[in-house]
């Protein structure tokens, strides 16, 4: 299972706020989303994803992929 971690790692760097993550991505990676986009990406968990988002989050929050994301293995069941 993935997990979506963009709000630890905001809070990481001591980003609050939808509006700092905006001009963050806006200063540092010459990318705009919208205000939606960027409410929807801090209350849930993306189901697909534009690759030059990620490569902007990335560039923005100064993090890897991995970062954003951290995969959990699906728990074995007893005796099946």
């Amino acid at each position: 299972m993935l997990v979506w971690m963009l709000r630890k790692v905001m809070a990481e760097r001591g980003i609050w706020t939808g509006a700092a993550l905006a001009r963050l991505l806006k200063e540092k990676a010459n990318y705009r989303l919208s205000a939606a986009s960027i409410s929807a990406l801090l209350t849930n968990q993306p189901r697909q994803m534009k690759a030059e988002t990620l490569d902007a989050l990335c560039t923005a929050l100064e993090c890897t992929p991995n970062d954003l994301w951290v995969h959990t293995p699906p728990r074995k069941e007893r005796g099946a």
